[in-house]
């Protein structure tokens, strides 16, 4: 919750400023329309997607699941640039509003006045933190934040005496609110409609479900149904919520009250720093030096959970796809990657907070507005309780709409990332292409005996490759008088025939099942797979290291236009079988000696 919360609970150091600013002495109206959002829109969503995706996927997965094939890709693909966009502009807002804290602070030296040096520092030391690993990571988090809301707590409640103390300030503020919105369902009216600017204190439910895989679940927990980390991720999304709730229904209304109007104002010592500013106020500078350093501190380290996310979602889908190598599925890697990116983005964005904001929100309201649309496209097919899910889609597509429209450098932020992840994943797709791209076999008894009985016959192992047909004893009758014509095999000499029905060919690698037909005497080997050529090799290669001998292949030539057949390999998974059989064993297994022979005719 820790983890998360650096990233939730951080956004207390500006979200009273910006509540302000959006909302004036509405603001915690507006806030209080957020927190209801929050409590009865944003967390049965969020439970609903912990249920179907309990590995850290998060929305993305169930709506791979709900778009089969090049579909679902191109949705993950999108929302991935996405999740990008809010994950990394989260290491990148944040460690940059640290560093704007560190440098206003009265009592920073003035050599220390270099945002963008200042912000390149933190962000190192981020990445150094991940490079040691999660665990030291998650302790420091834990530390860090019991601190910060302690210390958020201390001035709320200093906020809260104050008030008592002056209660001239509450009649004050009724009295200004009637004169800038005179009735109460005006006022009302407004705080729905300038809500959708607070939207910044949504950002943990993402991350909470992100870290799924850190979550503790119960001894009796199965890889199918962990529901015991199912049941402490709800809790921890609760508890958050709940926590995240109070501070912010509480910091709005104190700043509120006691907080000036212009100090608000960009460049006053308010203005993006409210509960500092009180800190400062109520307790003197020296709490409230101790509190800007706690809040510096929790800025920068807000990061990590964005980090966090990002090292679990990557994994799970671009190299399943075949859109980034295999040691993407590494954590360090990925790690200096990230840190590079974030370093890149900040160094192109100056290190600003406020040009970083709108890209910020997007990312955040796209994922979550994919994942109400999902749990209600879920529930609608159940035919129970879609209706609710609906309404909580529909209140985030609006909130989504009204922050791209004030504020669309985030699209164009978001657009760049999901056209980076579409051309290096293509490229990485058709660089891989000739990979085995089978990580696992299951034969059945029979595959497995026709596979020993060619082992042990004198005259070696001989697989026909035959394109699936009729299944009628008089196709492999002619695929077998071909293989006379055509490549001498003697009539007498026991073959296999192997048929590779083709998979879904937007998924990169599978586990082979192979099972083992009989057709009018006809011994037949037939599969699925995503990609037909390899498929064949890497089964190939499977029954030289089973059976220790050379298996030789045959295959008959493909008439057509052979770019025409490349392109439909790359897009489909089947074109010319043959050569890109060979391509791929040749690639595997250099020494020609043990490869297995292909024989085209």
């Amino acid at each position: 919750m820790c983890l998360t919360g650096v990233d939730y609970f951080s956004t207390l150091a500006y979200q009273p400023s910006i509540a302000f600013l959006a909302a004036g002495a509405l603001s915690p109206l507006a806030t209080f329309v957020l927190v209801v959002l929050t409590l009865l829109g944003a967390f049965p969503m969020y439970s609903r997607v912990a249920d179907l995706s309990p590995y850290g996927q998060g929305s993305i997965l169930i709506l791979e699941k709900l778009f089969p094939r090049w579909k679902g890709k191109a949705v993950v693909l999108c929302l991935l640039g996405f999740a990008a966009t809010g994950f990394v502009i989260t290491i990148t807002l944040s460690a940059a509003d640290a560093a704007a804290h560190i440098i206003q602070n009265p009592l920073a030296p003035l050599w220390l006045n270099h945002p963008i040096a200042l912000t390149i520092s933190l962000l190192l030391v981020l990445g150094a933190v991940f490079l040691k690993g999660f665990g030291e990571a998650i302790a420091l988090a834990v530390g860090i934040v019991v601190v910060y809301m302690a210390l958020n707590a201390v001035v709320i409640v200093a906020g809260v005496l104050a008030i008592w103390q002056h209660p001239d300030v509450l009649a004050n503020w009724r009295a200004m609110l009637v004169a800038e919105h005179g009735h109460p369902v005006m006022m009302v009216a407004m705080a729905f409609v300038l809500f959708p600017k607070l939207a910044l204190g949504l950002s943990g439910f993402e991350t909470g479900v992100a870290v799924m895989p850190l979550v503790r679940g119960d001894a009796g927990d199965t890889e199918d149904s962990p529901r015991g980390r199912i049941r402490n991720t709800k809790k921890l999304l609760l508890t958050a919520a709940l926590i995240m709730s109070i501070m912010l229904m509480a910091s709005s209304f104190v700043t509120v009250l006691l907080i000036p109007a212009q100090a608000f104002r960009l460049g006053n010592a308010a203005d993006g720093r409210a509960l500092a500013y009180l800190a400062h106020e109520l307790l003197g500078d020296s709490f409230g030096t101790v509190y800007d350093l706690a809040t510096i501190v929790i800025l920068w380290f807000a990061g990590s959970s964005a980090m966090a996310g990002l090292l679990t979602l990557v994994p799970r889908y671009l190299p399943r796809y075949g859109m980034a190598p295999e040691w993407a599925r590494a954590n360090r890697p990925l790690v200096a990657i990230i840190t590079g990116i974030a370093i890149a983005i900040s160094i192109a964005f100056q290190a600003s907070v406020v040009a970083q904001g709108g890209a910020y929100a997007t990312g955040v309201l796209v994922l979550m507005s994919s994942g109400a649309l999902a749990i209600a496209i879920v529930t609608w097919r159940h035919r129970r309780g879609w209706l609710p899910y609906l309404v909580i889609t529909g209140v985030f597509l609006y909130t989504l709409v009204t922050n791209m429209v004030e504020q669309p450098e985030g699209l164009k932020i978001a657009s760049l990332f999901i056209l980076t992840i579409v051309v290096m994943s293509l490229v990485s797709r058709t660089l891989r292409s000739t990979e085995l791209r089978v990580h696992g076999f299951e034969p059945d008894d029979t595959a497995l005996a026709y596979i020993w009985d060619a082992a042990r016959s004198a005259k070696g192992i001989r697989i026909i490759a035959n394109r699936p047909g009729s299944g009628l004893p008089e196709e492999y009758q002619d695929k077998r008088r071909e293989a006379t014509e055509s490549h001498h095999v003697p009539a007498s000499d026991p073959v296999l025939f192997l048929e590779v029905q083709p998979g879904d060919a937007s998924e990169f690698s599978d586990v082979l099942k192979l099972r083992g037909v009989e057709v009018g005497g006809h011994r037949v080997l037939r599969s699925r797979s995503p990609a037909i050529p390899n498929a064949i090799a890497a089964l190939l290669i499977y029954i030289r290291d089973q059976t220790g001998q050379i298996p030789h292949v045959y295959f008959g030539w493909t008439e057509g236009n052979p770019i025409a057949y490349l392109l439909k390999f790359l897009a489909f998974g089947e074109g010319d079988t043959a050569p890109v059989t060979r391509e791929v064993l040749r690639q595997f297994e250099p020494d020609p000696a043990r490869r297995p022979r292909v024989h085209v005719g």
